[in-house]
């Protein structure tokens, strides 16, 4: 017989009362995220590079406490985790783009910035958040598909794409019962898309409009409810969950 009360039970599963970290939270995918993990009942904590939009952003969503640093200072992440006031149950780590770039004009500094970003940023979190992170809680980490495909400029970000959802099943074996799931985006309507691409950006929203099988954009707001959904639902570990409208599916 099934016991109906079970806390295993997600039916109106919310965050309330939870308390949500969001590594990268001024702008974007990660300012959406808290924004749904507000209005789902989360406390919200915040961190980003630059004070003033993480500010803002830290008044829009009614945070308990923000902090302004690098996070790729890993020094200073320590610090944000070993300040932190009590245990918290879930963090989401965003991160920069990707770097593209062909051997022939590779710049080795910033592909040791891009590692450290996409991949050892993700395992210094985890480290910090053994002592930190309430057994059941998320470790969420963005990704993305772009890298799975082949092409000149691919090399860097193609190895990346792969390894980090490799690290992840590892690292849900090594934290459990704390969950760690990665979500892999493909192109997603957000202030870094823009000026990533600058004066082609409503070209490229135009022709995902027609291509992609949703015939719309991926949005912030799509990437913040499967982020809220992986957090809530707690049967969800080591897993990689692609959100790019279909793009893969199709040949752009």
């Amino acid at each position: 017989m099934i016991n109906e009360t079970s806390s295993h039970d997600q039916s109106g599963s919310t965050l309330r009362g939870q308390t949500v970290v969001v590594v990268g939270g001024s702008a974007g995918i990660g300012l959406e995220t808290a924004r749904r993990a507000h209005a789902e009942g989360a406390k919200v904590i915040l961190t980003a590079r630059n004070p003033e939009p993480l500010e803002r952003a830290a008044r829009e969503v009614d945070a308990i406490s923000t902090v302004a640093f690098d996070a790729t200072d890993f020094k200073l992440l320590d610090k944000f985790f070993d300040d932190l006031p009590s245990q918290v149950d879930h963090v989401l780590v965003t991160g920069p783009g990707p770097y593209y770039a062909p051997l022939a004009e590779f710049d080795f500094e910033r592909a040791r910035q891009d590692i450290e970003s996409h991949l050892l940023l993700p395992i210094q979190v985890a480290r910090n958040a053994r002592n930190r992170v309430r057994p059941g809680g998320t470790l969420l980490f963005m990704g993305g598909t772009g890298g799975r495909s082949t092409a000149t400029g691919m090399v860097l970000i193609s190895a990346l794409t792969a390894a980090l959802p490799a690290m992840a099943k590892n690292l849900a074996l090594e934290l459990a019962p704390i969950r760690v799931n990665v979500i892999a985006a493909g192109f997603v309507d957000t202030p870094l898309s823009a000026q990533l691409l600058g004066e082609t950006i409503e070209d490229r929203r135009n022709q995902l409009r027609t291509m992609l099988p949703i015939r719309r954009v991926v949005e912030s707001a799509d990437v913040a409810a499967l982020a809220i959904h992986i957090m809530t639902n707690t049967a969800l570990t080591g897993a990689t969950y692609d959100i790019d409208g279909g793009q893969q599916l199709v040949s752009m």
